[in-house]
């Protein structure tokens, strides 16, 4: 910590500095309550970032584990300044906004493979929307021949109209 900042969180604070009044290390900010591990998913202009972290959760019944995904914004101080995939250490904070009551302290490093499983994520999603559009057109009893035909037809209206 800086010159007159006492906390009782043994964590050193970056050498680049900052005006950010949000920032634990330089600003009014005091860090207190639970420390979560996540990676940085995504980074906002407002100086906040969504960071996932994942748990494990023992069920009973099955005699298993399973984990589980949780996203959480914080606030990013400029000092800091985590990147998309980087692998922070995060604290609770009072209240800053409707949404944020966290703030980044530390980063840990980069997270490995993570673009990929962006990716793979991204791929399952699409695969899932194309599923559910395929049974909706099942279950009305069109095949897949007249939904082409059906958009082709669409297309051509919509091209005809601007003219």
């Amino acid at each position: 910590m800086t010159k007159g900042k006492k906390s009782k969180m043994k964590i050193e604070a970056p050498e680049k500095g900052c005006n950010d009044k949000k920032c634990p290390f330089h600003g009014n900010i005091k860090p207190r309550g639970r420390i979560l591990k996540g990676v940085v998913l995504a980074k906002d202009a407002h100086r906040t970032a969504t960071i996932e972290r994942t748990y494990s959760v023992f069920i009973h019944k099955y005699e298993r584990s399973e984990m589980r995904r949780s996203k959480i914004h914080a606030h990013n101080p400029p000092c800091l300044d985590a990147e998309i995939g980087d692998l922070v250490l995060i604290a609770e904070t009072r209240p800053m906004s409707k949404t944020k009551n966290f703030v980044i302290i530390k980063k840990i490093g980069k997270e490995t493979g993570f673009i990929r499983k962006l990716e793979a994520r991204e791929e399952a999603k699409v695969e899932e929307k194309e599923e559910k559009t395929e049974e909706v057109a099942e279950k009305k009893g069109i095949s897949e021949k007249e939904t082409d035909i059906e958009s082709a037809e669409h297309e051509q209206e919509k091209t005809e109209g601007e003219e």
